[in-house]
């Protein structure tokens, strides 16, 4: 009988050949399933993941919730962690999942702590500690909306809180962060634009100052220091992208339909 613990790991990724090895080796031999599903990597993404993973797909990446929830329904177990490939799982979590399902839990599913770095740095006020996700849940409970951006996670059942860390390496550099700040400001104002969302410049004015006060002051981004005033100034930034990115999208389709 095997003594690793009963569920499935399982990990979507794209291009992730710097990070796969390291999140898989966090939970190789810990885990009893490992799965990655690659959408259409161009790098040695599978190539790595097939050293510790015992099921790896290709498979396009059509929505993002429909392919989520395809990812996980290819699991053997009932109980899933699903892991980012810049995610690892501490030995502390590991050691805290395994005790809770040696017994019986009332809870569908968990929320984890993530302990976000920017390089090597620990962001650890502003928001960003312990900023906790729904990370462990039974499969037959739990699926993602199935739309085209920024899906929702829908537990059928009571959400339990674990207390140990996944270590998140969020951004490489401050390069690496702005590219994120970029790329996800685009994926905010498709989701603006395809539910019909109304936004205003005032509006979007008021959120950019409101998210700098808020992270920096009310969060205590501060005690981080520059680190901290970037990741504020980011998430307020982040705000007006978006808003740009909206206006800009609405007017051209306008000019299209004209």
């Amino acid at each position: 009988m095997s003594d690793k613990t009963p569920l499935s790991c399982v990990v979507i990724t794209k291009n992730e050949e710097a990070n796969i090895e390291e999140c898989l080796r966090s939970v190789y031999g810990w885990a009893d399933e490992i799965i990655v599903v690659d959408d259409e990597s161009s790098d040695r993404t599978l190539e790595l993941a097939k050293r510790y993973a015992n099921k790896v797909y290709s498979r396009k990446m059509d929505i993002e919730g429909r392919h989520r929830n395809w990812a996980y329904a290819q699991a053997s177990n009932n109980w899933i962690l699903s892991l980012d490939a810049d995610e690892r799982a501490t030995d502390g979590l590991k050691r805290e999942i395994t005790e809770m399902l040696n017994k019986d839990t009332i809870f569908a599913g968990f929320t984890i702590p993530r302990r976000n770095l920017l390089g090597s740095y620990w962001l650890r006020w502003g928001g960003q500690y312990p900023a906790a996700q729904l990370k462990l849940f039974r499969k037959d409970r739990f699926k993602w909306e199935e739309v085209q951006v920024h899906p929702r996670a829908f537990l059928d059942g009571k959400c339990g809180h674990l207390q140990n860390d996944i270590i998140h390496y969020s951004w490489r550099d401050f390069a690496h962060f702005f590219d994120k700040i970029n790329s996800q400001s685009t994926l905010e104002a498709k989701k603006w634009i395809f539910t019909k969302r109304r936004m205003s410049l005032p509006h979007a004015l008021w959120r950019t100052v409101d998210r700098f006060f808020r992270k920096f002051i009310r969060k205590k981004g501060y005690k981080d220091g520059f680190y901290g005033f970037i990741a504020a100034l980011s998430d307020s930034l982040y705000q007006i992208m978006s808003y740009a990115k909206y206006w800009e999208m609405k007017r051209c389709s306008a000019e299209e339909d004209n």
